[in-house]
């Protein structure tokens, strides 16, 4: 069983490494823009000089990831090896496949934005699925890694957001001058961050209820009844009247919520405020409600 969930998310890292190439081929390289991180320098190497990405991308990950090997996890820098290595042999064996019919080209009047807008979707979706499965995109990713090795007490942001301006910056001269490569590599970085940033954060929504009540056991009873969740109590102290209270701690689904006041309403006495929550883990299946 474990053997076939390894290799199943090698199988995930290898299918989202050739879909990002794929997306570079489609949305990137038929338009003057370049994209995030090391391969956002990669391509403008490949647009000044003619050196192809895949060739790049093959001699700074290699480096970093030998580091990151006897120096991190060998485990991520094995499965980041995957990522990048296959990301590069498909940039490489795309150049010979007519993908003419597929390619949006920017340049024929279509729009401007949509190019980096896929790009950037596609991405943030291929790093958010990595990075779920203990890998990376290589490049930033791995630099960041052995960065964060040595000095585990600063913010890596800063990291990223250096590299990635410096593409922005540098686009803006490579690019003839012109104001709008520069824009296109923002959006592009923006909608990557955004939709990688979903999905690691997942998609399992939910709201957490506090209340602060006189009727516990009433109020706990009448919620796990009606929206089938558990309910933790905790003893809590009134701070203007000292009185000792209970605060109910409930987590339920987004559309429980209407219900959730309802509910509340009949307990005029009680206090409650409500925060998002942005993934749920374990046990959090609702139960079936006892009429």
């Amino acid at each position: 069983m474990k053997l076939r969930h390894r290799l199943f998310d090698y199988a995930v890292i290898l299918f989202s490494a050739a879909l990002l190439a794929l997306s570079y081929h489609i949305f990137i390289f038929p338009n003057e823009f370049a994209p995030a991180g090391i391969p956002g320098i990669a391509t403008i190497v490949q647009h000044l000089f003619g050196f192809k990405v895949g060739y790049m991308t093959i001699i700074v990950n290699i480096p970093l990831v030998i580091i990151v090997f006897f120096l991190v996890d060998y485990a991520y820098a094995m499965r980041s090896a995957a990522f990048a290595l296959t990301m590069s042999l498909v940039l490489l064996l795309l150049d010979y496949v007519d993908l003419s019919q597929f390619v949006y080209h920017t340049g024929n009047g279509t729009s401007t934005i949509l190019a980096p807008a896929a790009g950037g979707v596609i991405s943030g979706f291929c790093y958010g699925v990595v990075m779920r499965r203990n890998s990376s995109t290589g490049g930033t990713d791995l630099v960041a890694a052995i960065y964060h090795h040595y000095y585990p007490e600063r913010n890596l942001l800063w990291v990223i957001f250096a590299i990635n301006a410096m593409v922005a910056a540098l686009s803006y001269f490579v690019y003839d001058f012109k104001i709008e490569p520069v824009i296109l590599c923002l959006l592009y970085c923006f909608l990557s961050s955004k939709v990688s940033d979903t999905m690691l954060k997942g998609f399992k929504e939910a709201v957490k209820f506090e209340i602060v009540t006189d009727e516990p056991e009433v109020l706990s009873k009448a919620l796990m009844d009606s929206l089938g969740h558990g309910v933790t109590e905790l003893p809590a102290v009134g701070g203007f009247t000292h009185s000792n209270k209970t605060l109910l701690i409930c987590v339920v689904n987004k559309h429980q919520i209407v219900e959730f006041q309802r509910i509340i309403q009949q307990y005029p006495g009680s206090f409650a405020y409500l925060s998002t929550v942005k993934e749920t883990l374990g046990n959090f299946r609702r139960e079936k409600v006892k009429k």
